[in-house]
């Protein structure tokens, strides 16, 4: 079986959160961990003519092969190296080739300390690499060593993974080939590739590395032909075989070049690359109008070969833009995709677009570095986007639901399994709680009593120190786990001190749980999360109160949830919460003789709000609205009604777009959520606002207030007054703690008809302690207290693996204040399609399951229109994929529909969800139709119809 070395992971949120080089340390002692070696640049590209002039090696994709320029090219992974020539006589008893070198890689304190170099750049999806290496060993070796060659992918926002190529055993005083292939499926933000292997101490040797592309797709091929030819690719002369012909400069000139920097900056392929220059803004670059050569509702993808140079700037953000003007003049900004682009190698931007409306005029640009600073273009295609096809729904052999992934869990075996993450010191104590926590206790159901031990964690002189257990072997790809914990603090602590449940997963960071503790009381910590790559190491650990303050955590849980067991559960609740029993009773003339008519009813709208985030771009498309009005029956605007939108420049108001989008709403019988009129948070405030002084800034608010609510008097149903009060403080640092309830007074004033709701994120999750239901109710209560009219709560619900307890509580919660609770800004995010319709269903059951929520907005619903990639239920070119047949088929299920005949009393009875209906009443001599309502209530509805 295939040994799997696990890696060291990095820091990637906040500062309670450990370092990436202490956690290395104090790991150390651990089998064989790796280190994420996140820290090494990228290495400088090679001459091309020095590459291209080794004929043999013409395909080589690793630079400095021989290493007959030393070490350049390559980077050490934790270790120490070396380049020897052949006639150095380093080595006794071990040829190499006259007039050759090679490296020694020494100083290995770990198996997977090596020798590694990074060809992200140099590799594309499809193609198969073939890879020939010549290695060694030298030291202290009985029999024989192995050498293996792998790759390290890094995706940014998801765990890094490692590709296994091929592997040799080598003997001491002898070269062997080390051979393999690899083929990349998904094309990671960073591909490193590295040779690993012999035990510590032991030196490897490296005689030279081949890698080649034995099998082109025929999708590279295809792109190849169009950058040559510009068969499929839209640009013209794409990789400036014609000179600048086609380009122009956007604010800035444009020049063509076959080398920049005395020779060190050559193409990455061709002859020539173009760079912008003298750039006084930033959206100066190169540019190229592509009127008439995009259709609308096409979805395009775009890839460019850039990089930067000059003005001492070494990293600097850059982005493809397309600037549209339609018809009658409205201009348009559409991002297209944006990397952060180094003066050191030549990177590749890739994105995607849809043209909603049919533009007069489309061009596409780069731009982003600061003034001064030239963008460099290499290459630039634009060809329609491949479609990708449907994930396979993924094969969970033996899901183990509810069975702890947590070994010793309850402490009968001491600390057993458990180490120290850190310098700190575990014991086993008693006296913790005996009963599980209440969210796993939701999930789990009947379960034995804890054994009321706990790890008491002292000595902690970082706040990242704690108890950890490696989980690696005992977590399964895509199964959704449940997190749950009992948490208390020892005395010490000056505040309210972070406690949180943290994963490493390779190299990245996972939030398992929080809980902000303050007193000396047992605390719940509820959270969870998946894994969708392949990992080498899954690490738990729990860390959080500053340093000098003990830790103390009992009955950790970590288990795979059964959702469809809760499902079924969601379903009986739904049928008590939503539906009420009916009885339609028909009178009149001839009641007697109608007695067996047939009578067919069909609800045709629920109560419940469903609605979607929709903006001004979406309504040229026609396919879009249509989805749009048919499936949802609430609307909220995802830019157009925001004050740095209405208002971005003092005194220069867009209302415009929100108009447009208002009237097709109205239309169509929807209803709308007014987002919003502020928002806290400093770093979405347009810059004007925060040039004004106190008094200027009153006044600014209160014509805000003033403008926008007497313009919509009474069409909007809510407004979000002053969004995510918990996460920002704009306004109350400037305008004082009052602000806030006077915004939602003065709105109330200017439109008594709108409900007035607070907003904020992260509250149904347990993975931010700032947005915790507690918190919230806290802000509420003080709002109340200040005269403020709050008259709902919107979760956003921007969530990630959800699981239905956890939300549930959160919402028990919050219900206690006796306000509708609405999800405002509902999305989901999974690349497997199957995956993402699951946590979408668990989040539409739990909110309509549950009394005190009124309804859900979706964060829209079509891709390229939404914040999240891989969170669309409608792909770009119309095709619904399996996660918009989830939403559709439970939207099918809500509805009701019995058919029966009158029966002796003159009655017909049925049970259905609140809403709108219709009867059809089918006499001898006609037809009869009639409409009613089903609104809530615990007895039967009586409804009257008169024949």
């Amino acid at each position: 079986m295939r040994r799997i070395w696990p890696c060291c992971f990095t820091r990637r949120v906040s500062n309670t959160h450990q370092k990436a080089e202490d956690i290395q340390r104090s790991i150390g002692t651990m089998e064989n961990p790796k280190e994420g070696n996140a820290d090494h640049g990228v290495s400088e590209k090679q001459n091309e003519s020095t590459i291209k002039s080794r004929d043999s090696l013409s395909s080589n994709i690793i630079l400095n092969h021989d290493f007959s320029r030393g070490l350049h090219s390559w980077n050490l992974n934790c270790c120490n190296g070396s380049v020897v020539s052949a006639e150095s006589g380093f080595l006794e008893g071990i040829s190499v080739k006259s007039g050759g070198n090679y490296a020694v890689i020494t100083n290995r304190k770990e198996c997977w300390q090596g020798l590694e170099q990074d060809i992200t750049s140099r590799v594309s999806l499809g193609s198969t690499y073939s890879v020939s290496a010549c290695v060694g060993v030298s030291g202290s070796l009985q029999g024989s060593a192995v050498v293996q060659a792998t790759l390290k992918l890094e995706y940014q926002g998801s765990a890094t993974s490692y590709l296994f190529i091929g592997r040799t055993s080598v003997s001491r005083e002898q070269w062997k080939k080390l051979e393999g292939t690899f083929s990349l499926s998904t094309m990671p933000d960073r591909v490193v590739f590295y040779l690993e292997g012999p035990s510590p101490g032991l030196d490897l040797l490296i005689e030279s590395v081949v890698i080649f592309c034995s099998s082109p797709t025929e999708e590279e091929s295809s792109s190849t032909r169009c950058a040559a030819a510009g068969d499929e690719n839209i640009i013209l002369n794409p990789i400036f075989e014609d000179g600048v012909n086609n380009w122009s400069g956007r604010g800035c000139k444009i020049l063509l070049h076959d080398s920049m920097g005395g020779g060190k900056i050559v193409p990455q392929s061709g002859k020539f690359f173009a760079s912008a220059t003298e750039r006084t803004q930033s959206w100066n670059g190169i540019q190229q109008e592509i009127t008439g050569r995009v259709q609308r509702k096409l979805a395009y993808e775009v890839a460019a070969v850039v990089r930067i140079f000059g003005n001492n700037v070494t990293s600097a953000d850059v982005r493809v833009t397309l600037w549209v003007q339609t018809p009658n003049l409205r201009e348009q900004y559409i991002g297209v995709a944006n990397s952060q682009a180094t003066d050191k190698d030549w990177i590749q931007l890739q994105g995607k677009f849809l043209l909603n409306a049919s533009p007069s005029r489309v061009v596409i640009y780069l731009e982003g570095p600061p003034p001064g600073t030239d963008i460099l273009v290499n290459s630039l295609v634009v060809k329609h986007a491949e479609k990708i096809p449907p994930s396979p729904p993924p094969v969970i052999e033996d899901p183990a639901f509810g069975i702890n992934t947590i070994q010793n869990s309850n402490l009968n075996d001491g600390s057993n399994g458990w180490f120290p993450l850190g310098s700190c010191t575990l014991s086993v104590a008693t006296g913790s709680p005996r009963i599980l926590p209440p969210m796993a206790r939701d999930s789990l159901g009947a379960h034995n009593p804890l054994s009321g031990h706990y790890i008491l964690v002292t000595n902690r002189t970082q706040t990242w120190m704690g108890p950890a257990q490696m989980i690696t072997d005992r977590v399964k790809l895509y199964l959704t786990y449940q997190v749950s914990a009992w948490v208390r603090i020892g005395p010490g602590a000056t505040a309210p001190q972070n406690v949180n449940v943290a994963l490493g997963v390779d190299s990245q960071w996972v939030n398992g749980g929080q809980a902000n503790v303050s007193d000396d009381r047992w605390y719940e910590i509820g959270g969870s999360f998946r894994i969708e790559k392949q990992p080498l190491k899954v690490m738990v650990y729990v860390q959080g109160p500053a340093s000098g303050v003990d830790l103390m955590v009992a009955g950790l849980q970590i288990f795979p949830v059964d959702r469809h067991a809760r499902f079924r559960h969601l379903k009986k609740e739904t049928d008590k919460i939503r539906k009420r029993d009916v009885i339609l009773n028909f009178s009149g003339s001839g009641t007697g003789t109608s007695i067996g008519t047939f009578v067919k009813v069909r609800q045709t709208q629920n109560s419940f709000g469903f609605g979607s985030c929709v903006s001004r771009t979406n309504i040229d498309n026609e396919d879009f609205v249509d989805f749009f009005v048919k499936n949802f029956n609430w609307a909220v605007f995802g830019n157009e009604l925001k004050w740095y939108w209405t208002e971005s420049q003092q005194g220069n108001f867009n209302y415009r777009d929100a108009d447009e989008l208002l009237d097709l709403c109205k239309s169509h019988n929807m209803e709308t959520r007014g987002h919003c009129i502020f928002w806290e948070v400093e770093g979405t405030v347009q810059p004007w606002v925060k040039s004004l002084n106190k008094n200027d800034l009153m006044t600014a608010v209160q014509n805000r207030l003033t403008g926008l609510l007497t313009r919509y008097k009474g069409k909007f149903r809510h407004y979000d007054v002053n969004n995510e009060m918990l996460h920002g403080s704009f306004y109350q640092d400037r305008l004082g703690k009052d602000i806030r309830a006077n915004m939602f007074k003065t709105a109330n004033q200017l439109d008594s008809s709108a409900a007035l709701f607070v907003n904020d994120y992260h509250v149904e999750d347990g993975c931010d302690t700032r947005s915790s239901p507690e918190k919230y109710i806290e802000q509420v209560i003080d709002l109340q207290k200040q005269g403020a009219p709050v008259g709902g709560i919107g979760i956003q619900g921007h969530i990630d693996s959800p699981v239905g307890p956890i939300v549930c509580s959160a919402l028990d919660k919050l219900g206690v204040l006796g306000l509708p609770i609405w999800f405002t800004e509902l999305d989901v995010s999974s690349i497997n399609e199957c995956i993402r319709a699951d946590d979408l269903e668990v989040m539409l059951r739990e909110a309509f399951a549950h009394p005190a929520v009124d309804g859900i907005m979706l964060w829209g619903f079509w891709e390229l229109f939404m914040s999240r990639n891989n969170a669309h239920l409608v792909n770009a070119e119309g095709e619904i994929n399996e996660t918009g047949w989830r939403y559709l088929a439970l939207r099918k299920e809500w509805l009701s529909h019995a058919h029966g005949h009158i029966d002796e009393q003159g009655e017909f009875m049925f049970r259905g969800f609140h809403g709108s209906y219709v009867v059809e009443i089918g006499t001898g001599s006609k037809k009869i139709s009639k409409t009613f309502v089903v609104d809530n209530g615990e007895s039967p509805l009586v409804v009257s119809i008169g024949l």
